[in-house]
């Protein structure tokens, strides 16, 4: 199971340790990789030294001089966060090629696509009974830090390892007429995931959430799942299939 972490969730310290936890106790039932972004801790950290965030189609623009903040900015949340899920190891995309890119568009400066993993480490270390971690810096052709879209890499790892992939967010999955509680679709398959875009019902912030869960369907994964990363108990009932909306091909 692939669980991608990250957003407002990790605004709150409390909620992510419990976050931590239950990943920690989603292991007991399956073999877990975590793979995590970091929005929040970034701007705080690219504020402090007076850099300026600019986003162009929901990416965010990556001077070389904020590529050094971003990669220092995840490489400290990632150890934080394997200290808290515990028998975890935490790595970027640097370590043994793990996560390989290419430049996306030159306009974007350091942002990459990602082009490969390496999930032969990613088995060994499961198969030592620890859960990676991993943090959305990725490699590139000229060894060079390239920062990458934590949603596409998680689809990416899925499909590598060809395991379903929850997404973790700040909603509690796809509506058919938002807010309408009674309108959340606990399952939708690719067909009617493109007829939402298509009709409006899936519009705005959720379009990218749900290509990314598509993007992860066509890299190899059985099943993506979107749920609520915002509130506890959810993580193991969205790998039941009981919480959030799941996507299947």
């Amino acid at each position: 199971m692939i669980v991608k972490y990250g957003g407002n969730a990790m605004k709150s310290e409390a909620l992510r340790r419990a976050v931590a936890h239950e990943i920690a106790a989603l292991r007991a039932e399956v073999p877990v990789v975590v793979v995590h972004g970091g929005g929040p801790v970034i701007e705080r950290e690219l504020g402090a030294r007076g850099i300026a965030s600019e986003f162009r189609g929901g990416l965010r623009v990556t001077s070389p001089e904020a590529m050094d903040v971003v990669e220092m900015a995840l490489c400290q949340l990632n150890k934080q966060l394997s200290q808290e899920v515990g028998a975890a190891v935490g790595l970027m995309g640097r370590d043994a090629g793990l996560l390989r890119a290419e430049v996306l568009d030159p306009a974007l400066g350091r942002v990459g696509r990602v082009t490969g993993v390496n999930g032969a480490l990613l088995r060994t270390l499961i198969g030592a009974g620890l859960t990676p971690v991993v943090g959305c810096v990725a490699v590139g052709p000229d060894g060079e830090a390239l920062n990458v879209n934590a949603d596409t890499a998680a689809g990416a790892v899925a499909g590598a390892l060809g395991e379903g992939i929850v997404f973790l967010t700040d909603v509690d999955g796809i509506y058919r007429a938002y807010p309408d509680p009674q309108s959340l679709a606990g399952h939708l398959t690719r067909a009617e995931a493109e007829a939402g875009i298509a009709e409006g019902w899936i519009a705005g912030g959720m379009i990218p959430k749900v290509r990314a869960a598509l993007d992860a369907l066509d890299a190899g994964a059985p099943f993506a799942v979107i749920a609520s990363g915002m509130r506890g108990g959810v993580l193991a009932a969205a790998a039941r299939g009981e919480a959030g909306t799941r996507l299947t091909p």
